[in-house]
């Protein structure tokens, strides 16, 4: 019921580009750039024309987008329609209720609920509650839609299929993080975020939503609003894969808006390599001497640590500046 927003929520004037215009009116334009839709429906067909043909336009996909939405995409409707309303019911729930399942990330627990509402912090706030769950290990007996896409990827670089998996840990070691992001109606949308720009750190990201506009990506240098296609799933190309193709395929620039009208939810599937057990770096095949590394030698961990500094960094002379 409040008509303005806490000091801490508004952000700075250059993280606000392009917000203050209507969602929803955004997401229905049909003029300029949009996030590619990608059909899998053949992406494992017995024809090889067809089967190219399906990997091709996921490639290109990530070379130019780095985020797609992927349609027949093999996950069971019910399925998903399972996973959302888990969502939605904990989300309702009273804030006694999900105050049990706090997380504290001071320490190191980043499992269960967070809310960055109830956060009185300095600094700015993104207009976001959030649940973060770690599947395992159940679920990695059966990561279809992760080892189709990277199988694919692996051939647009010209390696055998299984490398890209192999070179983030295979399904023995990949991690999979499940972040339920819940974002309430905002009185004054043009001055907060649900989510600062960011690239993601992951391998691959996989994301639900509940049909609410609010993904933008910085796409030819400006901000574009994804589009809802019913019964897709979007995916992120992450910094990891980044990594491994040497900038071929793109981690796109994203973050999340929020509005006055509609509560908007997001499911997102991280899929992590292991932190310290593996060296990332371009894979030798697309080294060359027109194209040396564009990335040195890290372990995952060291590239969180990287970009965390360099965020602190970055902060620190855009306040110097203001």
């Amino acid at each position: 019921g409040i008509q303005s927003i806490p000091k801490e929520y508004i952000r700075p004037k250059e993280e606000l580009t392009g917000i203050g215009n209507d969602i929803f009116e955004e997401e229905k334009q049909q003029e300029g750039p949009q996030v590619p839709t990608i059909d899998l429906k053949e992406i494992n067909s017995a024809d090889p024309e067809v089967r190219e043909k399906c990997r091709e336009e996921l490639i290109k996909a990530a070379k130019s987008w780095g985020v797609m939405h992927l349609v027949n995409h093999g996950i069971p409707d019910d399925l998903i329609a399972r996973v959302k309303k888990a969502g939605e019911a904990f989300f309702n729930l009273p804030i006694e209720e999900k105050e049990k399942y706090a997380n504290d990330q001071a320490s190191g627990k980043i499992q269960g609920y967070g809310s960055k509402l109830a956060n009185t912090a300095c600094g700015q706030l993104e207009w976001e509650d959030y649940f973060f769950h770690l599947i395992y290990p159940e679920d990695k007996r059966d990561l279809g839609l992760a080892t189709t896409v990277l199988s694919a990827l692996s051939l647009g670089l010209g390696l055998e299929e299984g490398r890209l998996e192999k070179e983030v840990g295979g399904l023995e070691e990949l991690l999979l993080q499940m972040k339920i992001n819940y974002y309430p109606k905002c009185p004054q949308p043009e001055l907060a975020l649900g989510v600062e720009a960011h690239t993601d750190i992951s391998s691959l990201t996989f994301i639900l939503h509940n049909m609410v506009p609010g993904l933008q990506l910085f796409y030819e240098g400006k901000w574009v609003t994804a589009k809802c296609v019913p019964n897709s799933i979007i995916m992120h190309i992450g910094d990891t894969i980044e990594i491994l193709s040497n900038g071929k395929y793109k981690s796109i620039l994203h973050r999340g808006v929020v509005n006055k009208e509609k509560v908007r939810i997001s499911w997102a599937v991280f899929c992590e390599p292991p932190k310290e057990k593996i060296i990332l770096q371009p894979v030798s095949e697309v080294v060359t001497e027109a194209e040396p590394a564009l990335f040195p030698p890290r372990t995952f961990g060291q590239h969180i640590e990287h970009k965390l500094f360099r965020k602190a960094q970055d902060d620190l002379l855009s306040k110097e500046k203001s």
